[in-house]
């Protein structure tokens, strides 16, 4: 039983369950990858991946050429994705479009 001297808080907000702090971050944010040319030939044009970003940063790919498998990466950050598959070949001009609708087009401008 609770003595008539404690306070506490009945405010919805601060009942609330709350995160561990001592958890990684949650969420997950897809994407796709759109060649608008293929410079190296191998992967074509269109939609030619799709993708996962953690909360932590962490992002995975999956290649949908050659079908029909194509081939799954993994890699640290997104930054470590974009330096290696995108922004070495601006002009495939690449659109990397977000489930929200979020857009990036890398065209080397």
């Amino acid at each position: 039983m609770a003595s008539d001297d404690k306070e506490f808080s009945t405010e919805a907000e601060d009942l609330k369950p709350k995160k561990p702090s001592n958890r990684a971050p949650q969420g997950i944010r897809t994407f796709t990858v759109c060649r608008q040319s293929d410079e190296s030939g191998v992967s074509g044009e269109g939609v030619v991946i799709e993708g996962a970003t953690f909360a932590t940063g962490h992002t995975v790919i999956h290649w949908l050429t050659p079908a029909p498998r194509g081939s799954i990466a993994f890699f640290d950050a997104f930054d470590d994705f974009l330096k290696i598959h995108i922004k070495p070949h601006p002009t495939n001009k690449t659109i990397i479009t977000f489930e929200d609708g979020e857009q990036t087009i890398y065209d080397g401008g």
